[in-house]
């Protein structure tokens, strides 16, 4: 699959196959998230890999949708705004880079056949207790990750004229 397929046919997934997620296929995944771009290169991310039904029940308190529980894998990815670079105007790019580094999971578990949601409806004090992250780091994003019991149909998009000023 190319890019441009993953990228057309990529669905956000709230129904999950119990099928754990082999080893190399998750390392593969979290392989295309370290690849990705960051602004100075800082890389400000830490991304926690939650397989443990104990952590993923500590989870509960945090985001209570049971979807997001039934997938084997739960990633979130979280960001150091004190490791991120920093616009002269204060623009910090943390949450900026965190972004570019999960769609670049999402889009290679998609090619991998594996199902994600992005979710950032959580409370981050209860994910920052949940899993015990370091002080420097703060959850931005969490997606299941697992392989799909189901698949939506594609959503309206805006036209590309209508997003697009070219000059």
């Amino acid at each position: 699959m190319d890019v441009m397929e993953a990228i057309r046919q990529r669905r956000s997934i709230r129904a999950y196959k119990p099928d754990a997620v082999p080893e190399e296929v998750l390392l593969e995944v979290l392989e295309a998230a370290r690849l990705a771009p960051s602004a100075g290169n800082r890389q400000p991310w830490l991304f926690v890999v939650v397989r443990s039904p104990e952590v993923k029940e500590r989870l509960h308190a945090a985001y209570g949708a049971e979807w997001f529980f039934q997938a084997p894998v739960i990633i979130c990815a979280c960001g150091s705004p004190e490791c991120a670079w920093t616009r002269s105007d204060g623009r910090c790019y943390c949450d900026v880079d965190i972004a570019i580094a999960m769609d670049h999971l999402i889009l290679a578990a998609w090619e991998k056949g594996l199902g994600t949601c992005w979710v950032g409806a959580f409370d981050p004090a209860k994910v920052t207790e949940a899993l015990d992250l370091p002080g420097d780091f703060a959850p931005i994003v969490m997606t299941p990750l697992g392989y799909p019991a189901e698949v939506p149909g594609a959503k309206p998009r805006k036209a590309l004229a209508d997003i697009t000023k070219f000059m």
